[in-house]
């Protein structure tokens, strides 16, 4: 099907939207009243713009307050149309939306709705032009589909149809089944939002908290299908109203954009893409550093071994039981410290999973390797993390560890297993996004979003995970754009006795970050545990949680750069992050970088 976004969704002026819009792979767009006024270019301009940029001009939108007023106010309208019908000639599209009317003066007659949108859609008709008519769902006497669509009916002009508007259907709880019931030719346009579900006033939730398919909690995908089984075959559109889009960067937010609508149209059975790949591990995480003798020296405590170096690269391996971590000491390496820069993931399929990243619009990341290195296949996801696609040790499939020649090493005392998780912290606009892309991408079953408390905001928490939890990845974004000072990226290591591994850790020479003692005085009122428990976890700095499935103990490094990492114990099936103890370690973490100035 064809894909169409209305400009209003996308940030920047109508040439950087109309730009953006044709990169990311849209068909077409819907010109906003207000971009168009704001614009410099004459419509004839516009129209050029868009022919060469391959977009078609799919909506002009929107007109309001036509329907169901007083004849002198009619009047008005009809003038002020007969000038927006000659300015849609000149851009060279056909159709214009018109909304359930708002005005003060607007009187509850279904009649004289269609009498006027009658008359409407005969001067319509003169300019080559169809009215789509939309329930505003806070529109003033007409605020449903199905009574938007028994005026058009009644008035029964062929110039006169409906359109159809996801976020006014769904956000009223409207039963979308009746719109089966409207004959295909007659809905002119079919505009899609998702949102989050929320108890708010519906013009500022329509206005503020609209996002893309798939990133709220409207059942979009039922609703199209709907739609397709009337036989409707114009454009899927998005209309997005959403502060966040409106501040960043048009080129990512129209990419994010046309992701959702290729995920949808999957979803109900139109577009065909490769198969979703499931990760089934964490083959290795790679970290940048300027300077290798803090991290050496963390992760030696922690019981890693230096166990391999790159026959080509500066970068070494550091290995514990199956968690495998590489140093990466090159030119990349950031003035700001050690970041977590790329993500090895196990896969069944590696070059399967690298086809579904590129028909979902994820950048494939050149690499520079030597003759003899193994070819792996990289994308990048939104927050700029490389994302490799691995079959460690498997025949007859690339083997990145190959590429590493074993050094002279003790065995690993530690009693690490493997990676538990881990947390990337997300650019301030991009969080809904990258749920989507791991969701999508990577086939990842997304669970629902955690509201956590900063002693500075409020940060927002969600993790995406395959089946059996062998990856598991925590997606945060900060209390506010600017804050990055404790908001690190973190590697979970999972142990079986997290009260050891972290005696050896600090025996080791590591520095665990201590909890107040307030937390434990708390979790004694909590929890029905021993003294002895009580002191040994207020001594290491290990936090508690419990859930219906089992027990969580956990307790964390000091931040070395941006990366610290976390020591993890899951007893009988837990199936959470602590989330629960996150405030009382946020509040942890400001107070040592208070401290220390880091």
């Amino acid at each position: 099907m064809r894909t169409s976004i209305a400009t209003v969704s996308l940030s920047g002026s109508l040439t950087e939207k109309l730009t953006a819009a044709s990169r990311a792979g849209f068909d077409g767009v819907e010109i906003f009243e207000n971009d168009l006024l704001a614009s410099p270019l004459t419509p004839e301009e516009i129209r050029g713009r868009c022919a060469d940029l391959g977009l078609t001009i799919d909506l002009y939108q929107p007109m309001r307050d036509i329907e169901a007023v007083p004849a002198g106010e009619f009047a008005r309208n009809l003038r002020r149309a007969r000038r927006k019908f000659e300015l849609m000639r000149r851009l060279g599209t056909d159709t214009v939306l018109v909304c359930s009317s708002v005005h003060p003066l607007a009187v509850d007659d279904d009649a004289l709705a269609a009498a006027q949108l009658t008359e409407l859609a005969d001067l319509a008709s003169d300019f080559g032009i169809r009215v789509a008519y939309e329930a505003l769902a806070w529109g003033r006497h007409v605020s449903t589909y199905d009574h938007a669509w028994r005026i058009v009916e009644s008035a029964g002009h062929p110039a006169l149809g409906t359109c159809l508007d996801s976020f006014h259907i769904l956000s009223r709880g409207s039963d979308p089944k009746g719109v089966e019931d409207i004959p295909g030719e007659k809905i002119f346009f079919l505009q899609l939002a998702d949102a989050p579900l929320l108890a708010m006033d519906v013009l500022q939730w329509s206005r503020h908290y609209r996002c893309f398919p798939g990133q709220g909690g409207f059942d979009i995908t039922d609703l199209v299908r709907r739609v397709l089984r009337t036989g409707y075959d114009g454009p899927l559109s998005l209309e997005v109203f959403n502060d966040v889009y409106r501040q960043a960067d048009a080129g990512p937010t129209a990419v994010d954009a046309h992701r959702s609508l290729l995920v949808l149209e999957e979803a109900v059975g139109v577009r065909d893409l490769p198969a979703p790949v499931v990760p089934s591990g964490i083959a290795f995480a790679e970290l940048v550093t300027p300077d290798a003798a803090p991290l050496s020296s963390l992760l030696g405590a922690l019981g890693f071994v230096r166990a391999a170096r790159h026959r080509s690269k500066p970068v070494d391996l550091w290995q514990q039981g199956e968690a495998r971590l590489l140093v990466n000491t090159g030119p990349a390496g950031r003035r700001d410290g050690t970041v977590l820069a790329a993500i090895g993931l196990e896969s069944p399929d590696p070059e399967g999973a690298s086809h579904r990243a590129e028909a979902l619009l994820a950048p494939v990341l050149p690499r520079r390797r030597a003759t003899e290195d193994a070819p792996l296949d990289a994308v990048a996801a939104p927050d700029g993390t490389e994302l490799f696609f691995c079959a460690t040790d498997r025949p007859g499939r690339p083997n990145w560890r190959a590429d590493f020649e074993d050094v002279p090493h003790d065995p690993s005392a530690g009693t690490v297993r493997r990676v538990d998780h881990l947390a990337l912290v997300q650019p301030w606009h991009q969080f809904d996004e990258a749920a989507l892309f791991h969701r999508s991408v990577l086939g990842l079953h997304a669970q629902e979003s955690v509201d956590v408390a900063d002693p500075y905001g409020l940060m927002r928490s969600r993790a995406v995970t395959n089946a059996d939890g062998t990856v598991r990845v925590a997606l945060s974004v900060g209390a506010a754009p600017t804050d990055d000072t404790v908001h690190a990226q973190h590697i979970a290591l999972a142990t079986d006795d997290v009260v050891g591994a972290a005696r050896r850790f600090r025996e080791a020479g590591g520095r665990l970050l201590p909890m107040p003692a307030n937390y434990y005085d708390d979790l004694a009122a909590r929890f029905d545990l021993t003294d002895e428990e009580l002191d040994a976890y207020r001594g290491l700095g290990i936090l508690y949680d419990r859930d219906a499935h089992g027990e969580f103990r956990h307790c964390y490094t000091r931040t070395v750069g941006r990366v610290f990492f976390e020591l993890v114990q899951r007893d009988a099936g837990y199936r959470g992050y602590g989330a629960q103890n996150a405030p009382v370690r946020l509040a942890a973490q400001h107070a040592v970088n208070s401290v220390t100035g880091g």
